[in-house]
């Protein structure tokens, strides 16, 4: 093992430990909470153990690079982790680890028996590949890395595989990310003709800008965007996320989606300057997934199918972020570089926490009572309290009201795009991203009031409701401990500018190997974004906002309240279908800003005559993706009808198919002596 390091062990074995972390479970007995238990334990190992070398990469400048001996083609495994790779290993060491504690609770072996084991282990796999290809820096072995994450996403997600419609989301992810690899697989193969090697380091000034070098940044646009869900990419996002386990849900969002966003950094990594396009193609799309995944989040009735439109709508934030960096570095312009991607990484490491925060308040509210559908629901602040605390902190960190930490990340890209705006050229383009981002911002506001609202305040307006619960210890405290993560995260932003200055640097230092293209020297992202100033008035908001609540405490405390009837509004028998639902509350944003097919249909049976009775109005489930249903679907039926036709050529008889070889050997044949006359150029 050449190059090994303590650092680097630490780092491998970590990976090692989590990925193995369910494995003594698969030899446990069914039904007894020692494997579940143990694999909780290593999997918080695994997690202390590998964020000991990120942290140290990404702040200390330590550096981890080794080469392993490896049977597969194209040489040794290179492994080697930057700044740039470990500020993507911080939450995938994080979050898993939560999830695991938290399915003690969510999904424990004595109630799934025959599927507790199994989701353990691959959820364990899922976390080392994620981290395995974060550190892969050879084509070949990243590939490999890859395709062991897809799978381990495809059977954690399709745990509850009895269920049609969670084999079809696996489905519907499962050829998704392989046409992605597909793209990969072409893109690994022009970097090793490009290179002359499956490493991926190229020299100082980068690779060349050539005509391979814009269909690299394609394949790899298509490849990892698929699995960052980036529009029009994303339609397997939704199902995938309503249909897996609440905590897998939580991984696949908070952490699977952010490699996707490491693999399009680390290819544009490689080139020096690139060409404006790039990052007006990237802006586009961004503005495109925050705009679509904020409308259709606001559509939704299904708690899950909304938090994951709204991770749509995230990506496309971080998408636009990179965009300017990436128009910072054709136009020689080291602030937008700076604000760009400074804003893009911070919104990653916000998001996998005030998402995941999300996803298993979610999985508590559905452990409690028995429904994804929010309009059965209503009233569970009295029921949940501790749970709507938290939940009501990642509403407000999502939609990025201060002083939560989305805010800080959101408010850096608005920098980068305020900054971009003043450039010639494609940068005109940050103009209009710009508006389009604060529409996206308003829309998921609205839609995370409608969740929070319909969710929480009110009445419950079903018996589902009604024996609604807070859920155990080990879901609480994975809950909780986000929770406060999102409170401190924003305010302590300014702290983490040393390490995200090192990202930047390493992202960007193939433009740095001469002062000619102005970016030889890049400000340090505190410098061009006033974060300790904006964190000190966080924090100083946040303190009144403690000091008020617990003023008001007080004095309630020391009232007497009486009780007694309220106004009835004029009705003598209220009930708890006298009020709004997530369906009438999102009615406007759904039938003006999404296609008619992400819309619920109503049935609305109208009041009649003086003393109407028997009214209602309800909505049914939604139809699934509008670019899956109105696209995707057509077009793969087509082509299916299409092939069925040659299905006269497969007759079943041996005597055809040697006629077949046969036939394709002598094509063989002819096609070499032809070449031999005629060469080709």
């Amino acid at each position: 093992m050449e190059g090994a390091s303590p650092d680097g062990l630490l780092l491998l074995g970590a990976i090692l430990l989590l990925g193995l972390s369910g494995l003594p479970g698969l030899f446990a007995g069914k039904g007894g909470s020692g494997g579940e238990r143990l694999a909780a334990a290593l999997a918080c190992a695994a997690s202390a153990a590998g964020l000991v070398p990120a942290v140290r990469v990404l702040f200390f400048g330590a550096r981890l690079r080794m080469e392993l001996p490896s049977p597969l083609p194209g040489g040794p495994v290179l492994l080697a982790a930057d700044p740039l790779s470990a500020l993507f290993l911080l939450p995938v060491f994080l979050v898993p680890a939560l999830g695991a504690v938290y399915g003690l609770g969510y999904w424990p072996e004595s109630g799934h028996v025959r599927d507790g084991r199994k989701l353990r282990f691959f959820l364990g796999l899922l976390a080392a590949s994620m981290a395995a290809v974060l550190i892969a820096r050879s084509g070949v072995a990243f590939l490999v890395a890859w395709e062991v994450m897809a799978l381990a996403a495809f059977f954690a997600a399709t745990t509850e595989d009895r269920q049609p419609a969670v084999r079809e989301a696996g489905w519907i992810y499962l050829v998704a990310t392989h046409v992605g690899t597909l793209g990969l697989f072409g893109m690994t193969a022009l970097l090793r003709n490009t290179t002359g090697s499956f490493f991926w380091e190229s020299r100082e000034a980068g690779l060349a800008m050539n005509g391979t070098a814009s269909v690299v940044f394609l394949l790899a646009l298509v490849g990892f965007g698929a699995k960052a869900g980036l529009f029009p990419f994303h339609f397997w996002l939704p199902g995938a996320h309503a249909a897996a386990p609440s905590h897998v849900s939580a991984v696949m969002s908070g952490v699977m989606l952010k490699v996707g966003i490491y693999g399009i950094l680390r290819i544009t990594s490689l080139y020096g300057a690139p060409p404006a396009w790039w990052g007006g193609l990237l802006l586009v799309l961004g503005v495109a997934s925050a705009l679509y995944g904020a409308a259709l989040a606001a559509a939704q009735n299904d708690l899950k199918r909304l938090l994951a439109y709204s991770s749509i709508e995230n990506v496309g934030i971080v998408s636009i972020g990179i965009g300017v960096a990436l128009l910072g570095r054709a136009a020689a312009r080291p602030e937008w570089v700076v604000l760009g991607l400074g804003g893009a990484l911070l919104h990653v490491l916000f998001h996998s926490l005030f998402k995941p925060l999300l996803f298993l308040g979610a999985g508590a509210v559905i452990h409690g009572t028995g429904t994804r559908e929010m309009d059965l629901m209503g009233g569970l602040l009295r029921k949940m309290p501790k749970t709507a605390a938290a939940f009501a902190v990642g509403c407000a960190a999502v939609v990025a009201l201060p002083p939560l930490n989305g805010f800080f990340s959101e408010f850096v890209i608005y920098l980068g795009l305020l900054r971009a705006f003043s450039g010639p050229g494609e940068a005109l383009l940050a103009g209009f991203a710009a508006p389009a981002l604060a529409l996206a911002g308003g829309v998921a506001l609205a839609a995370f009031v409608k969740l929070f609202g319909t969710v929480f305040l009110g009445n419950g307006r079903s018996e589902k409701a009604d024996h609604a619960h807070e859920p155990g210890l080990a879901m609480r405290v994975p809950i909780l401990a986000l929770a406060a993560a999102c409170l401190a995260a924003g305010i302590s932003s300014p702290f983490l500018g040393p390490g995200l200055d090192a990202a930047i640097r390493t992202w960007a230092q193939r433009d740095a190997g001469g002062a000619a293209n102005g970016l030889s020297r890049l400000p340090a992202l505190t410098a061009v974004a006033p974060l300790s100033t904006v964190a000190t008035l966080g924090a100083v908001f946040l303190g009144l906002i403690a000091l008020v609540t617990a003023v008001m405490a007080l004095l309630l405390r020391r009232q007497t309240s009486s009780r007694g009837p309220t106004w009835d509004c004029g009705y003598a028998r209220p009930t708890a279908r006298m009020q709004y639902t997530g369906s009438s509350f999102g009615e406007w944003i759904a039938l003006r800003l999404t296609p008619r097919t992400a819309t619920a249909p109503l049935e609305e049976r109208l009041p009649e005559g003086i003393f109407p009775r028997g009214a209602r109005v309800s909505a049914a489930a939604p139809a699934r993706d509008p670019i899956l249903l109105r696209l995707l679907e057509p077009f793969a039926e087509r082509w299916a009808r299409r092939f069925h036709d040659l299905h006269a050529l497969q007759e079943g008889r041996l005597t055809f198919y040697l006629v077949y070889v046969l036939g394709t050997v002598v094509a063989l044949l002819a096609w070499s002596v032809l070449r031999g006359w005629f060469p080709l150029p």
